[in-house]
């Protein structure tokens, strides 16, 4: 286009502003890709949801790099962020992109690729090539099913290879799952339970449907 990279920069400050993109580390994104908001009516375990949230925040400290995947467990966690937190969050998921580039002083980084429409997350092997150089604080990964014989399973292998990159990138492993998910298998493994360093579900941790999960050494919230 015979433009200065100033003049780009400029540009896309100006539309941010504008509401006619969402700006994020390296580029763009349009609004389209998501509405804005899900209502507690279109989100399944909502108060659940909310609780897990609110614990997951709790492990995030100042200047943090962070890894998350999609879900609307990571987009209540999203919404919980202090205001006050200066932190760098990194994602494939369209709708946590959202949400973290309205937060005041968060660091966005988007992972690029294909778009998978269901999820609303980027799959595809450039994005799994981007997640591996990626050596983060926290990883907080949203799972499907969870059991410590078979670990962490999911039923979409695009996804699954994302998550399996999530995992070895990061320093810490969060499982984030609603209780009912607990023992259960779907057909693809993501990874052993030995690789999760915290739980966090909507039940006290002395529940005794956790305790499995605390005698094998992981961390429950």
């Amino acid at each position: 286009m015979n433009v200065s990279d100033d003049t780009i920069r400029r540009d896309l400050q100006q539309l941010a502003e504008d509401g006619k993109i969402i700006k994020v580390h390296g580029g763009a994104l349009s609004p389209s890709f998501h509405n804005g908001r899900y209502s507690k009516k279109e989100v399944y375990a909502y108060t659940q949801k909310r609780i897990i949230a609110r614990k997951a925040v709790s492990l995030i400290k100042e200047g943090m790099f962070v890894l998350t995947g999609g879900g609307t467990t990571i987009i209540e966690l999203a919404k919980a962020l202090p205001a006050g937190l200066h932190a760098t969050f990194i994602s494939g998921s369209i709708p946590a992109l959202f949400e973290y580039s309205n937060h005041p002083n968060i660091e966005v980084i988007a992972i690029g690729d294909k778009v998978a429409k269901n999820s609303k997350i980027t799959v595809g092997l450039e994005a799994v090539s981007k997640i591996k150089e990626l050596k983060v604080d926290l990883c907080f990964l949203g799972v499907n099913a969870i059991s410590l014989e078979h670990g962490v399973s999911d039923n979409d292998w695009d996804v699954v290879k994302i998550k399996k990159a999530m995992v070895e990138s990061s320093r810490r492993l969060v499982c984030l799952t609603i209780s009912e998910k607990i023992n259960s298998q779907q057909l693809i493994q993501v990874c052993d339970s030995n690789k999760i360093d915290t739980l966090i579900t909507e039940l006290s941790a002395d529940d005794l449907l956790l305790q499995p999960f605390v005698q094998a050494g992981i961390t429950v919230m």
